[in-house]
């Protein structure tokens, strides 16, 4: 037997031990799978944004040489039944059918109508401009206002509404609140559209039955459990006859929890053709294809006292679904419903959310998934306050905040955050920023008149992580619940499996979950394996969203790890012809009382229960052990993040100076992890505030559809981040973690916007339309400039 453990392993930078494996080429994306047989999808898209489709006719492209078969929505309605929304989210909401490929009438540019099957995918994509389609153009509905108003176009004309749903939330009286208030501001603010970039494109591989009278779908997916359950139903194909794996899978940020019409139509035709089937898509697809995020229009109106005190707020939200209504489309604003007091006190609180159907790309979760919209609206409503008060941006926050002595504190949304220390985690943001320095350096350039204008940016932001309580979920109107599932397999030869619900792409599972497990049962690191992503192997999980895994997947390792021990204890007592309660259990090693030689390790007695040979009477020969965790409450990290920007009025352009957050995400695991989880949020929500944004025309055209329109950041555009954590662990989980892997995203677009906007103040400016790029800095100066000669 190898050396138990004899350091902690929880709280250890360890290197991630997928990585070698990922960086060596040694990785099975989905699109590298290959089966006999394997023939190629590809799908022609409606090049309109709304139109009635007259006539589709795919003989042509069966003429083409290498085609096997091609489809209308029509061929294939029968068998294919309507995509799943599992939130329906209030109860008179629309919830118009989704078939996989249109059939009677095209509600986006890019939604599928035909799809050809050829021996390779040049010959499908080739044979697409064989299928010939007769379109009659309908009005596109592009406009969230415009679309609730009357007598306009419909996006689904049987529903007579492109009104979604609307979902309300009050409490206390803000009307009361807001009468008594000495100041009252209102702002309104735009979330632009973004389109996920995860460095693998989607790609689906679904193979017929064969001797197991099984399909299998490999799919780069965040949610294979998921995926499993509402494809069944979607296809008609038995759940126990339907085994998805998700293989390596290069990223998501949200983009791949869903269940889309490629990965139906790939069971589909497998199941038609009795062959297997592939289909990866193009990034240019991607963009038209794959869902986006955020699109929301935000009028929020803060009451509050002369000296600053917050009396009250209100948030009224208009929600972009797309044209229909996805896994998650409908919720997704209203995660962020809980969010907008975000770490502050007031007496009232009243949201409004009305969700709005367009002629664009469906909608769904996106990295941060509608608390990253609730905390730029408050945050940057919060500097607004400050101006108007003529108060520091960050004592007005002092003056709001929730103490690190009130905890646990029930917030005016209605929820209970357990633990936190927003003073702490501020305190060393400010020292390692040097915020009254560049205070002084603001004024006096602002003195001098220099046309390079310097900006510091504030968001004190917290989160709900751990999309998990299931009577939360059922309250809310979610079909499924937020449970996870662990089994830990000890093997005759003194290793150990991981067997975990979640399913990773990036986050470094394997490595955070050896940890848990090696440091609960004593082991060694290397001698823990953690297999995920298989429904066959992995029969139980809800997957990976919400920031979740550590908190509810990592904790069910816990409690399964401590389990095993619990079994192998009885074992041990045995063996050891003691009383199990005069037994200790360290490093891995049970050890009696008063006689230190008495030993067993784990793997030991994992041995001797694999041989059975002498077992106590009526024990089952296992100490293998399984524990689903279904937590009481969700987890609140918190932070501080601080940015410092140059803007150079004569050209628009802006640089990010420094970069300092700090971060409070409980006990890490992996601190290493966490860093890389911060950078990478941080990352993605600069994208938004400086870079990104998915433009249309105005007849429905994706304009930004290709990575030469739609600006992502590369490593040249961003800063250097100063990063540290304090550490105020949850009391919700016997690990104390809250959750990292949104953090970033959620804290850092109103630091940046917050800091543009603080530049530019002196010079009338009031807000900066995201993404700030230099034209509209440029535009937002001229305008201000102009309304001060008039004035």
């Amino acid at each position: 037997m190898t050396d138990q453990l004899t350091e902690r392993e929880v709280g250890r930078s360890r290197v991630r031990k997928e990585d070698a494996r990922l960086v060596t080429g040694r990785t099975t994306w989905t699109d590298n799978i290959s089966v006999t047989g394997l023939l190629h999808m590809a799908f022609l898209r409606s090049p309109m944004a709304h139109a009635t489709i007259d006539r589709v006719d795919v003989s042509g492209a069966l003429e083409r040489p290498g085609v096997i078969a091609a489809f209308s929505g029509r061929d294939l309605a029968d068998e294919l039944g309507s995509l799943p929304c599992v939130w329906p989210v209030t109860e008179d909401i629309v919830m118009p059918d989704h078939p996989p490929v249109a059939v009677d009438e095209a509600r986006y540019a890019g939604d599928p109508v035909a799809v050809v099957v050829a021996r390779d995918r040049y010959a499908a994509a080739d044979a697409l401009e064989a299928v010939e389609v007769d379109y009659t153009p309908l009005p596109p509905v592009l406009d969230l206002e415009e679309a609730l108003a009357d007598g306009a176009p419909l996006v689904h004309s049987g529903k007579g509404t492109n009104r979604c749903y609307v979902w309300p939330l009050a409490t206390g009286d803000y009307e009361a609140e807001k009468a008594r208030a000495d100041i009252v501001v209102q702002r309104r603010y735009t979330q632009q559209r973004l389109i996920p970039n995860a460095i693998e494109p989607r790609s689906v591989v679904a193979t017929p039955p064969t001797a197991s009278n099984e399909y299998t779908l490999y799919s780069s997916t965040q949610i294979p459990h998921v995926a499993r359950v509402t494809l069944s139903m979607t296809t008609g194909i038995p759940e126990h006859q339907l085994r998805v794996v998700a293989p390596d899978v290069g990223g998501g940020f949200g983009s791949k929890l869903q269940v889309y019409g490629e990965e139906a139509v790939a069971l589909g035709v497998a199941r038609r053709l009795g062959r297997p089937v592939k289909w990866t898509e193009s990034r240019s697809e991607g963009y038209q294809a794959t869902h986006h995020g955020r699109g929301q229009i935000q009028d929020i109106e803060i009451a509050a006292t002369r000296d600053g005190k917050l009396l009250g707020m209100r948030v009224d939200l208009l929600a972009d679904m797309g044209a229909y209504l996805m896994l998650l489309t409908p919720a997704i604003p209203l995660l962020g419903a809980f969010m907008y007091p975000a770490i502050y006190k007031m007496n009232a609180y009243t949201f409004n959310c009305t969700g709005v159907f367009t002629t664009k790309t469906p909608t769904d979760a996106y990295r941060g998934a509608g608390r990253p919209e609730a905390t730029f609206a408050i945050e940057r409503t919060m500097d607004e306050l400050a101006a108007e008060l003529g108060l520091d941006p960050m004592e007005l926050r002092r003056l709001n905040w929730i103490g690190h002595e009130e905890f646990p504190y029930t917030t005016i949304a209605g929820l209970t955050y357990d633990s936190g220390n927003y003073e702490a985690a501020t305190d060393r943001a400010l020292a390692l920023f040097g915020y009254d320095d560049l205070r002084a350096e603001q004024t006096a350039r602002h003195e001098r008149g220099d046309p390079v204008r310097l900006g510091i940016g504030i968001s004190t932001y917290t989160e709900m992580c751990g999309l998990a309580p299931s009577r939360i979920l059922r309250d809310l109107r979610y079909v499924a619940g937020g449970w996870e599932a662990a089994t830990i397999r000890m093997l005759p030869t003194g290793k150990v499996e991981v067997a975990t619900g979640t399913s990773p792409h990036g986050q470094g599972h394997a490595t955070c979950w050896s940890q848990i497990a090696a440091e609960v049962l004593g082991v060694p690191f290397d001698d823990v394996e953690v297999v995920h992503g298989d429904t066959k192997v992995v029969p139980q999980g809800m997957d990976t969203y919400g920031s979740r895994s550590v908190v509810i997947g990592g904790v069910a390792v816990h409690h399964a790890a401590k389990k095993v021990v619990e079994k192998a204890r009885k074992i041990a007592a045995h063996l050891l012809e003691a009383n199990e309660a005069d037994l200790e259990f360290s490093g891995g090693t049970f050890s009696v009382k008063g006689s230190p030689e008495a030993t067993k390790t784990i793997q030991e007695v994992a041995f001797e229960t694999f041989s059975s040979h002498d077992l106590p009477d009526g024990l089952e020969p296992t100490i293998n052990a399984e524990h689903l965790v279904d937590p009481d409450n969700f987890s609140f990290p918190h932070g501080t993040h601080l940015c410092a920007i140059e803007i150079d009025t004569e050209t628009g352009r802006a640089r990010i100076r420094s970069y300092v957050c700090v971060d409070d995400v409980g006990k890490a695991v992996n601190p290493m992890i966490v860093q890389g989880q911060i950078h990478g949020g941080v990352a993605q929500g600069i994208a938004q505030a400086l870079y990104e944004e998915a433009v249309y025309d105005t007849e429905g055209n994706l304009l930004s559809g290709t990575m030469a329109d739609y600006l992502v950041p590369s490593a040249v555009d961003l800063p250097d981040f100063v990063t540290d954590r304090t550490e105020t662990p949850a009391t919700s989980n016997p690990l104390g973690v809250k959750g990292v892997g949104e953090a970033g995203t959620i804290a850092s677009t109103p630091a940046v916007v917050n800091a543009v906007v603080d530049a530019l103040r002196p010079l009338g400016v009031t807000d900066v339309e995201m993404p700030c790029t230099p034209e509209r800095i440029w535009q937002a100066v001229q305008e201000a400039s102009a309304q001060e000669v008039l004035a």
